[in-house]
């Protein structure tokens, strides 16, 4: 058996794994729209944490990342990496609790927007609709970084075409979300994190080992100026977006520089988690509120291990391969040499497997919120008040096949850079819903006024800043989500404290949801 061959069968038999995941869980899951888009609250901890890191993570886990410290050396990659961790931890330990309990509280809400809606005691559903616009916007960008990881990932290896690939993995993603819904995604999620994080820890052992440990690895990159700084960056010379190599050597000129706002602008990227849909639902499906703490605990753990040896990954690969990936674009594929290049072709199969695990654990969750966010907010909540379950389902099936089409359109350039694809959508969401779940959750004086406001300023200011205030460089070069989150939270309490208090069954409400979090 040819290695190209064994490495693709061990590859389908995981997509056939992952289908079938789909199929089990389909009676359950259309028996009502609770159990299709929240799982019907009955996840258990081990499943929520997992699941919540896996969709998170996405495919820029296994190629973004290392691909950035590959080609630039450590400081993005880790301190976004640190930043990342340090979310993850607050996130879990600050709204979890509460936001389980208080999306009972409030109407027994099953997606965000609705939670959003009920929280305000909306007549009007404009935070509704808003907010179902927003998810519907970025989680097709969101769901287009993973159609690209699918079709680098084969093309990559095979030699396939690009946009075929692409459009094989998408439709592997559609067939089992649209059989199985929200259990099926958790508890395919749940094996897609342990694929993946067993897919890092090997190849960062074998690469290490290949590279000849740790030391040897610090000593061959030691002269690439700025590669193994904190405070400073690697800088390819690049013609035509192609790095220049001499003496069989990659070319690199003097270290870039590495300021306070640099770092906090990596730093910022953990703000996003307080605003992540896929995330926040798994805090609304855990069973108990009770096992929050042990979910917690298993996630911070899986994430630290994750990022930091997907960082790592990035710096052997430059050790053992510095001249075979020479744009920004193709050093994304580090991940994918190195298992092919240094494992046996079906243990590569199984670790090529980690992406796809990354890939659709991340794409299945796009869809689905994104399909829920239109067929339960606005389809339900706002055209059609009557609609029934049935009626309902059938809707979001619809509008998670448009949305998959449109993320395919986008998708269709196979020179995207998977990295900065996902950092405009996590972006995005993370000024859109972050500040106003943290005020929601934590301020009883905030108003509906300030809620529409503060996703209105954060969502604008992450495309005015992207498209007009980056290309500008100097202070205005920093990573729009940190601005942009600012100005959300800044604009929720000016306009809160501008306008009418809450009512008092908004205040009882929040009282309610309070002690129950604290009891629990």
């Amino acid at each position: 058996m040819g290695d190209n061959v064994q490495i693709l069968s061990a590859m389908v038999v995981y997509m056939l794994v992952t289908v079938g995941i789909g199929v089990f869980y389909a009676r359950k899951s259309n028996e009502n729209t609770e159990n299709y888009f929240l799982g019907g609250r009955s996840l258990g901890p081990w499943i929520t944490a997992m699941s919540a890191e896996a969709s998170d993570m996405s495919g820029w886990l296994l190629m973004g990342l290392p691909g950035v410290a590959y080609w630039c050396g450590i400081a993005d990659a880790a301190w976004t990496a640190i930043g990342l961790a340090i979310g993850t931890y607050v996130n879990w330990l600050v709204v979890a609790r509460r936001l389980r309990s208080y999306s009972i509280v409030a109407g027994d809400a099953i997606t965000i927007p609705e939670f959003f809606s009920n929280r305000f005691k909306e007549k009007k559903k404009a935070i509704l609709t808003i907010a179902a616009l927003f998810i519907l916007i970025f989680f097709t960008v969101y769901a287009a970084s993973c159609f690209v990881t699918c079709g680098k990932l084969f093309s990559s290896l095979f030699g396939f075409d690009y946009k075929l690939m692409m459009l094989l993995g998408a439709l592997i993603v559609i067939l089992y979300t649209l059989l199985g819904g929200f259990l099926a995604e958790s508890a395919s999620d749940f094996i897609q994190a342990i694929v993946m994080i067993v897919a890092l820890v090997v190849i960062f052992g074998t690469g290490t080992a290949a590279a000849g440990g740790f030391g040897q690895i610090t000593e061959n990159v030691k002269d690439i100026p700025g590669f193994l700084s904190f405070f400073g960056i690697a800088q390819p010379e690049v013609v035509d977006g192609v790095q220049q190599v001499a003496g069989g050597a990659p070319v690199f000129g003097e270290a870039g520089t590495y300021g306070f706002i640099t770092i906090l602008s990596c730093l910022a990227w953990g703000l996003g988690y307080f605003g992540m849909p896929q995330v926040l639902l798994r805090f609304m499906a855990i069973r108990k509120s009770s096992e929050i703490k042990k979910s917690r605990r298993i996630a911070i753990i899986w994430c630290v291990i994750s990022l930091a040896a997907a960082v790592f990954i990035g710096v052997i690969g430059r050790n053992l391969y510095p001249t075979e990936l020479l744009t920004k674009s193709s050093a994304e594929n580090i991940f994918i040499l190195l298992s092919t290049r240094l494992l046996p072709p079906l243990l590569a199969g199984v670790v090529m497997a980690g992406i796809l695990a990354a890939t659709m654990s991340s794409s299945d969750s796009y869809l689905l919120i994104a399909a829920s966010a239109f067929s339960k907010n606005i389809y339900q909540g706002v055209c059609k008040k009557d609609a029934t379950d049935k009626q309902v389902m059938t809707m979001s099936r619809i509008t998670l096949l448009v949305i998959s089409a449109i993320g395919i359109v986008v998708a269709l350039n196979e020179n995207s850079v998977i990295f900065t694809i996902v950092s405009f959508a996590w972006a995005g969401f993370g000024a859109t819903f972050g500040p106003l779940m943290l005020f929601s959750l934590f301020w009883k004086r905030t108003t509906r006024a300030g809620a529409i406001a503060g996703m209105v300023s954060g969502g604008a200011t992450v495309f005015i800043w992207k498209l007009l205030l980056n290309p500008l460089g100097g202070i205005f070069g920093i990573y729009e989500l940190l601005p942009a989150f600012l100005v959300s939270c800044i604009v929720i309490v000016a306009v809160s404290l501008l306008t009418k208090e809450p009512s008092e069954e908004i205040g009882r409400e929040f009282e309610q949801a309070k002690a129950q979090a604290k009891a629990s």
